[in-house]
């Protein structure tokens, strides 16, 4: 009999807007948003070794991932591309038109 307990990975995707780069951290003119949302999965990876998956996606450079979203498909035609960033946890829409702050991302572990 096995005794260790299952601890379920909470999966995270952000599909980000059209950027220069995969990251965004590129270029003479960084958004600070872009700069909080990487040091904010960083953090959060850290603190939840195991706990956690997190992905991101471009809309430029990895459009199959998001037509393989109907979440995230029907509010890019109902809004367009100002609906990205979408941030799902688990598959379900979580927020919208901006990146998540450290404190949520933390919070969607407990969801």
């Amino acid at each position: 009999m096995n005794n260790a307990i299952e601890v379920k990975k909470i999966q995270i995707e952000i599909f980000d807007p059209p950027m220069c780069c995969a990251s965004g951290l590129c270029g003479p003119d960084i958004d600070p948003a872009l700069l909080d949302i990487n040091e904010s999965i960083l953090k959060v990876k850290k603190e939840f070794v195991g706990q956690i998956k997190i992905e991101r996606y471009l809309l430029s450079q990895q459009g199959l991932k998001f037509m393989q979203q109907p979440e995230v498909m029907k509010r890019l035609q109902s809004n367009g591309v100002e609906v990205l960033p979408i941030t799902l946890v688990d598959s379900k829409v979580v927020k919208e038109k901006s990146y998540p702050t450290f404190d949520e991302l933390k919070n969607y572990v407990g969801m």
